[in-house]
């Protein structure tokens, strides 16, 4: 169920109930352009990753600035975003139980709709339940490039699952997925750069792969906040599927290179709830607020403050300069150390701008794990 928002348009910041998931519109509107104004003019289109915000006002946003749609990793997350009228939307994963994979097809008689691969057996599923649903189904396979997590095989492997969709009346082979998802957060960027290179070359030789056995690969998908530069400049990529860069976290301030063009834009806004000694507060975000998976939060503006510890209810930190600590009731912002799970927590964003809430947005895929 959805609950009460936690503010009123018109409100000024300091009478956000709290915790609340707040955006500030001004950082998040330029890291929106940043991203549009580095594609500008590319044959290379950005399909936004919407596991990070998982709102279809975000969604219409990056569109009305280019991005060909979005993609998302669960089927539940797909009917979110297109009942809200999102209307391109890959499930850049794999679907494979039955019931997951009807609602699939059925999603693909309401908008443009494709799915991952990496076996068989699920091109034959998929397969029979679009012709049943009497859609032809876009279908890439997913190519494991060294994330050693989902897809085929660079190679013959993927000329061999391509071949299977392409016996399949119902489905459409669309290309490959190329992502590699640990590389995003490897801090170093000469680290990074060896790891994309090596991907971008499994890459290009799948591909070349392809052509050499008839098909041509009409989408190259894949990269992130983290190489989406990298994947750009490679020259074999077409759709890039960058999502963090709309909020940045805590984790991704520590990527050395162009992830530092972005500005944090999405904050818990917290209250300090306790001040039992001079050199400790306590706030009423814990980890119901936010996920500690890629580390602690940080408080916005305030290097005299450290979040040090999270019970369920509760965060502890640690006050450096107890003259100049917060008061008991004062609030303060805490970038998240991870915010596509922090998302998750929340039912809405509360946006401001100039310290004036001026738009509440429904988190409407929040808990769609399906």
């Amino acid at each position: 169920m959805t609950t009460i928002p936690p503010a009123r348009v018109g409100m000024s910041i300091d009478q956000i109930d709290t915790p609340a998931l707040v955006i500030d519109l001004e950082a998040y509107e330029r890291n929106l352009d940043r991203m549009a104004g580095k594609l500008h003019g590319s044959p290379v289109r950005l399909r936004a990753h919407a596991k990070t915000h998982k709102c279809a006002i975000i969604a219409r946003h990056q569109m009305a600035r280019g991005a060909v749609g979005v993609c998302c990793q669960k089927v539940a997350e797909a009917e979110a975003l297109i009942h809200a009228g999102v209307n391109n939307v890959l499930v850049s994963n794999q679907i494979v139980s039955p019931q997951k994979i009807a609602r699939l097809v059925a999603l693909a008689k309401q908008a443009t709709v494709a799915v991952c691969v990496d076996h068989p057996a699920n091109v034959r599923d998929l397969g029979r339940a679009a012709a049943s649903a009497d859609v032809r189904l876009p279908v890439l396979v997913e190519v494991d490039i060294g994330a050693g997590r989902c897809g085929t095989a660079p190679g013959q492997p993927t000329v061999d699952l391509a071949r299977a969709i392409a016996a399949e009346p119902s489905l459409r082979f669309a290309g490959i997925q190329a992502y590699h998802g640990k590389a995003q957060h490897i801090y170093a960027l000469a680290d990074r750069r060896a790891a994309i290179e090596a991907s971008v070359m499994l890459t290009r030789q799948t591909v070349g792969h392809l052509k050499a056995a008839g098909f041509n690969s009409p989408t190259v998908t894949g990269a992130g906040t983290g190489t989406y530069e990298l994947e750009l400049a490679s020259g074999i990529y077409n759709e890039l599927q960058a999502g963090s860069y709309v909020f940045m976290d805590v984790d991704y301030a520590k990527v050395e290179g162009s992830p530092h063009e972005f500005e944090h834009a999405l904050f818990v806004l917290c209250q300090v709830m306790s001040r039992p000694t001079p050199d400790r507060a306590v706030v009423d975000a814990g980890l119901k607020a936010h996920s500690v998976d890629s580390g602690l939060p940080r408080v916005h503006g305030r290097p005299d403050i450290e979040f040090v510890g999270a019970s369920d209810e509760h965060g502890t930190l640690k006050l450096r300069d107890p003259a100049a600590a917060p008061a008991l009731g004062d609030l303060l912002r805490l970038i998240p150390g991870h915010c596509d799970p922090t998302v998750n927590l929340y039912d809405w964003y509360v946006c401001i701008r100039k310290n004036k809430v001026e738009a509440l947005w429904p988190i409407i895929a929040r808990g769609a794990i399906t």
